[in-house]
């Protein structure tokens, strides 16, 4: 009898062991419903998966295989890639509060600043404040149209500009890319800088073009967070750090000067960098959050990172495309003269009649998204998207490039076909997940007015000015369209062209 409550001890240590057991078999046989995923390596994961230079056509041949929406294991990141409007909107509108959130990318955090930018900041309590602020104070509609002047001067520069070249071709994408380049730097900075020697003694346009492809987003090193020493192995560490410095030292120069109060700017209205330095200089009497100045010039930054690269690529793809479709050229063309006449210079008041002018640039949005892979997002908790789930800390990829050529949601999606948004509604300011160039939901780009405003006059102007066509001996066929990915993607081939003037 003394032996029984030993035994009744040793039997409740079986049944213990054996329920978890159990429970340990069961819950490997119910593993969480992910989303579908090609086999996997050890160590690499999917990594095998992303091959060539443009990691936006592998997901979406993955997803031509495994479907809209797919879980790849990149390195030791869980992932998950969408390519379809469907989904889109469950990750961008659904799932928004729950997708909002930014991982860790090591680029952003040495260039801006770590990631104290609008673009790369953590959800919380300041991006909510600097995201305010650029809507609010940086990028409203009555803060883009004040810089009206601006847009129509660089515009009037960029017409000369082009004109000088001819009978000989013009090197378009050098000439759109000052163009954007300069418009930016008067509106944030309050002056340019392709005059005179400051455009090649500070390098801007390598900088700028530096800090696309560092920031795009497909360093290895990022995919095994804990091995930070891969980046100082593959030189992206040294390569960050310099451009970093530059990009410092400019901004400290130009922010000294703005901090002048001897300063006397040239132009008619406060620039951008002035209202953030009033605001840092206010901000810890507002609300709490006191800006700092780094926090200031990574705010400057995503500027450029964004604001440039939308306007110029999209311009240099707009041309390129109607260069290449002549018919398309020539009713954009018409419709353009028929609204100015005989006056030689665009109006931002025209633009609103120029129907057809825009639907060539939604049609080059589709085709052509500036950022073919949105910047990445982070679930900050587990949700189910179409039935599948999707843990905390995933991150999630949206292939805007595949979705804006996807056939379930486009009749002929590899042709250019301005004509298709003739009778649409759909538009690309975040509504419609079949088109999303400036993605949606929370973090979507606030500069989609100044962009559209900055693209719309240009390709007017440009129509308006000169009658185009392809240097002799150069056909559509033989035009280079290769890109180099970044967090946007530039076309590797200047666009060259013969521009004559329309106008004697």
């Amino acid at each position: 009898m003394a032996s029984l409550p030993w035994l009744l001890f040793a039997s409740s240590i079986f049944l213990l062991l054996l329920l978890k057991l159990v429970l340990k078999q069961t819950s490997t046989k119910t593993k969480p419903n992910l989303p579908p995923s090609p086999p996997k390596l050890p160590i690499i994961g999917n990594l095998h998966h992303l091959r060539g230079p443009n990691p936006h056509l592998s997901l979406r041949h993955l997803s031509t295989k495994f479907g809209p929406i797919l879980y790849l294991k990149l390195g030791q990141v869980p992932t998950v890639v969408v390519s379809s409007a469907k989904m889109a909107e469950a990750v961008l509108k659904t799932h928004d509060l729950s997708l909002c959130s930014r991982p860790p990318i090591f680029s952003a955090k040495h260039l801006f600043y770590d990631c104290t930018d609008m673009a790369f900041a953590p959800y919380g309590a300041y991006w909510r404040r600097i995201r305010k602020i650029c809507i609010l104070e940086l990028l409203s509609a009555k803060r883009v149209q004040s810089f009206g002047f601006v847009r129509e001067e660089e515009v009037a520069r960029l017409v000369r500009r082009v004109q000088e070249s001819y009978p000989c071709a013009v090197d378009l994408s050098k000439m759109l890319g000052l163009y954007a380049n300069d418009n930016l730097c008067r509106v944030a900075l309050g002056r340019s800088f392709s005059q005179g020697e400051e455009y090649d003694r500070h390098g801007f346009q390598k900088m700028l073009e530096e800090y696309q492809e560092l920031l795009g987003g497909f360093s290895i090193g990022d995919f095994f967070p804990s091995m930070e020493f891969l980046h100082s192995l593959t030189g992206l560490k040294s390569k960050l750090q310099d451009t970093f410095r530059r990009f410092d030292r400019l901004f400290d120069q130009i922010i000294n000067e703005h901090r002048n109060p001897d300063r006397h700017t040239e132009e008619h209205t406060t620039d951008l960098l002035d209202v953030l330095l009033d605001i840092m200089e206010n901000s810890s009497k507002s609300d709490g959050i006191h800006l700092t100045i780094d926090n200031v010039k990574a705010i400057m930054l995503d500027m450029f990172a964004a604001g440039t690269d939308t306007t110029f690529i999209t311009l240099d793809w707009a041309m390129t495309e109607l260069l290449m479709n002549p018919k398309a050229l020539e009713a954009a063309q018409a419709e353009v003269r028929k609204v100015v006449g005989e006056r030689r210079v665009v109006l931002e008041t025209d633009l609103p009649q120029l129907e057809y002018m825009r639907a060539v640039i939604k049609e080059t949005f589709r085709l052509h998204p500036p950022a073919p892979v949105l910047v990445p997002r982070e679930s900050m908790e587990d949700v189910t998207i179409n039935g599948f789930y999707i843990p905390a800390k995933t991150r999630v990829f949206v292939n805007a490039w595949a979705i804006g050529r996807d056939p379930e949601s486009w009749e002929n999606p590899e042709v250019f076909m301005p004509e298709r948004f003739l009778h649409s509604l759909i538009d690309f300011k975040g509504q419609d997940f079949e088109l999303i160039p400036f993605g949606a939901g929370r973090r979507s780009c606030p500069a989609i007015t100044f962009g559209t405003a900055s693209v719309e006059l240009a390709l007017a102007q440009l129509l308006h000015s000169f009658d185009w066509e392809l240097p002799p001996g150069t056909e559509a066929k033989d035009l280079d369209l290769r890109e180099n990915f970044g967090i946007t993607m530039h076309r590797i081939e200047h666009l060259m062209a013969i521009a004559k003037p329309h106008f004697p």
